[in-house]
């Protein structure tokens, strides 16, 4: 079911994580960002768009992470974009022999099976350094970043003041470092400063997974940061997310797991 946020834009909550589909409507089409995330909800995502009387006219991914980069065939052949690093990073992965079982190892085992691999990840990177979706319909700002993975974006739907955070601002999940990266906390940190800078052009915030936010944009980032910076001084982190009364009962044993992983780095 879509669920309206403002004006034009909608979401679709999958069972996986509360995973946020947005349908941002144009002038003959949609832009569909992060569908998600099993067969059946993509198919149903699609009898949704049918009802609401607009083909899908150009998808957008906001990272390469396997739950963002998915597609149905009922949306179209239409063009699939994402960051240059984005797409780059997700196409390098789609060139080894075996990437269906390498994907296929962190998908969650409750729905591995339900998940459609045939066109996940086919996204066209656009050029370098670009600052908006390629689309007509309302200008969709593309905020690049490094934080959580390569080539990361958030999208700032500006006439709708909606801001589409993908991996972050979530009330339910605490800040996934990208522990593979030279400065993880660094590029946390500075995504959350592009964040506030358009505070006070955004009345909704749509994590990728969680609750939309609305007029909640300052104190989520101020959530975020809250936990990146005590993660960066080895303090104790008073989140909860990852508390007593976490939302999901695996998060305390990643974020420890991730702290561990932050102090090792730290003593390098």
């Amino acid at each position: 079911m879509l669920n309206q946020v403002a004006e034009g834009v909608y979401v679709h909550e999958s069972e996986f994580l509360q995973s946020n589909s947005v349908v941002v409507q144009g002038r003959e089409g949609v832009l569909l960002i992060d569908p998600g995330i099993t067969r059946d909800e993509l198919a149903h995502l699609a009898e949704d768009l049918r009802e609401l009387g607009q083909p899908v006219v150009a998808g957008f991914s906001t990272h390469p992470d396997w739950d963002h980069v998915l597609w149905h065939p009922s949306f179209g052949d239409v063009p699939r974009y994402g960051t240059a690093r984005g797409a780059a990073s997700i196409r390098e992965v789609l060139t080894h022999p075996d990437w269906q079982a390498e994907v296929a190892e962190g998908l969650p085992p409750e729905h591995a099976d339900e998940i459609p691999m045939e066109l996940l990840g086919l996204l066209a990177g656009l050029p370098a350094g670009a600052t908006e979706v390629p689309w007509d319909g309302p200008t969709v700002r593309i905020i690049e970043h490094r934080a959580h993975a390569p080539g990361h974006a958030a999208l700032l739907i500006q006439e709708r003041r909606v801001l589409v955070a993908g991996d972050m601002l979530s009330d339910i999940l605490m800040p996934f470092l990208d522990l593979q990266a030279a400065h993880p906390i660094d590029d946390y940190l500075a995504a959350l400063q592009l964040f506030e800078s358009v505070i006070d052009e955004a009345d909704a915030v749509i994590p990728g997974h969680g609750s939309v936010g609305m007029g909640q944009l300052r104190a989520r980032i101020e959530l975020d940061r809250a936990y990146v910076e005590a993660a960066r001084d080895g303090s104790e982190i008073d989140d909860p997310r990852v508390g007593p009364s976490a939302p999901l009962e695996w998060l305390p044993d990643v974020h420890e797991w991730q702290v561990e992983r932050l102090a090792q780095l730290r003593a390098q």
